[in-house]
């Protein structure tokens, strides 16, 4: 009968340590059954599981002695249970600026309280964000149970400050192959219609409209209609004009760029106007886009729209189009977006993102980000701020900080 031992060996992390340590299992013939290391601003935790056939005691002495040798300190604990932890079950990724003690603590209790373990943490980014992954096992992964760890933690995010994302840690999670942005408030800051409507003189009544869109308070059509009848008379030269003064929300060229390296089709389905997306698309590098299209006679714009409309439900529909068209399953696409007529769009998509969205959208959405960086995106799907500035300095880009 084999004996089960644990090793725990903690110290400061430096060459050689393994190669000492399984040195002396070699020399007693164990057989390894786990093995987790991880090291924390330069500290080394590297704990391994064996069985020994014979001598557990002689196997401790040695491994102690090895370990005194190379300055480090061990644990070694004799006839351990030798069952392995069930895998994890769920990724749970926290993000805040900063990350208090006393909102981890929260979060840690609100997982206890739903039997889930935590199985590991690691850091995802600390700019512009600071984000930590968990990886989590509930007991029963039932159906019920995950919509429960969901409940709880959605409940707690807004009381602690911390924007939380949960995924079943599933294979689907890390082969997200599409990835379609809203545009408005989303990719861009601010809204297209509005800065059009500053140009007619009539902004503070076209925010009114929209702003009762997003909200879900009038339907998306109609609102549509009764904004763009307000251009009527304006010079589509203007189109170009705000087109010209689009300004990037804050990590959208990393975020494109990013999720590119990695093989995903990118982007937009707008309730906006194609005209002035067609630009955004080719300065990215955008691989689709869906938008509407404003009726312009003698260069002049007819207050009209042109074809079908890009609503809520048309949102989806165009997602479920392009999903089609590269041959990526739904379950693999995600949507990003900030109002209500991106509801469809979301619920559509395998991982829908509220990205500093209105409350009609944060409710049904998969994942609610508050924070005004569109790079947190890439944090949510396991990419970490390390693997990304390492890209870019492959490609001799300098890391985007401010």
């Amino acid at each position: 009968m084999s004996t089960p031992v644990l090793i725990t060996v903690t110290g400061p992390d430096k060459p050689g340590v393994s190669s000492v340590l399984f040195a002396v299992l070699v020399r007693h013939g164990v057989e390894v059954l786990d093995v987790e290391q991880v090291v924390i601003r330069g500290q080394l935790v590297l704990g391994v599981q064996v069985a020994a056939d014979h001598d557990a005691e002689g196997l401790q002495e040695y491994v102690e002695q090895a370990m005194a040798s190379v300055g480090m300190g061990v644990v070694v604990e004799v006839g351990v249970d030798p069952s392995v932890s069930g895998e994890p079950t769920h990724v749970v990724v926290l993000l805040g600026k900063p990350v208090t003690a006393r909102a981890f603590s929260e979060v840690a209790r609100a997982l206890a309280a739903q039997g889930a373990n935590i199985d590991t943490i690691r850091r995802v980014a600390d700019y512009p964000v600071t984000g930590l992954e968990l990886r989590v096992s509930v007991a029963q992964d039932t159906d019920a149970a995950d919509a429960a760890l969901r409940a709880a933690l959605a409940d707690l995010s807004g009381r602690v400050g911390l924007d939380i994302a949960v995924e079943r840690d599933l294979l689907a999670r890390r082969a997200k192959r599409l990835i379609v942005f809203d545009v408005d408030s989303t990719l861009v800051q601010g809204e297209v219609i509005e800065m059009l409507a500053a140009k007619a003189g009539c902004e503070d009544r076209v925010k009114d409209i929209t702003d009762a869109a997003m909200r879900g308070e009038i339907d998306f059509t109609e609102s549509l209609h009764q904004r763009v009848a307000l251009l009527k008379g304006l010079p589509a030269a203007v189109l170009d004009e705000v087109a010209a003064d689009l300004a990037l929300t804050p990590g959208a060229r990393t975020t494109i760029r990013t999720l590119k390296r990695l093989g995903f089709r990118c982007g937009v389905v707008s309730g906006g106007f194609d005209y002035v997306i067609e630009r955004l698309v080719d300065e990215l590098g955008l691989d689709f886009h869906a938008a509407n299209e404003l009726e312009v006679v003698d260069g002049t714009l007819t207050g009209r729209v042109l074809g079908e409309v890009v609503d809520r439900a048309g949102k989806a529909t165009a997602l479920r189009r392009f999903a089609d068209q590269y041959g990526v399953p739904l379950a693999q696409c995600v949507a990003v977006g900030d109002g209500a007529n991106d509801i469809d769009m979301l619920a559509t998509a395998g991982l829908g993102v509220a990205f500093n969205a209105k409350p009609a959208l944060r409710e049904v959405a998969d994942t609610a980000l508050s924070h005004p960086y569109l790079d947190v995106v890439l944090f949510v799907l396991g990419v970490t701020r390390a693997e990304v500035e390492a890209a870019d300095l492959a490609d001799g880009l300098a890391p985007e900080r401010l």
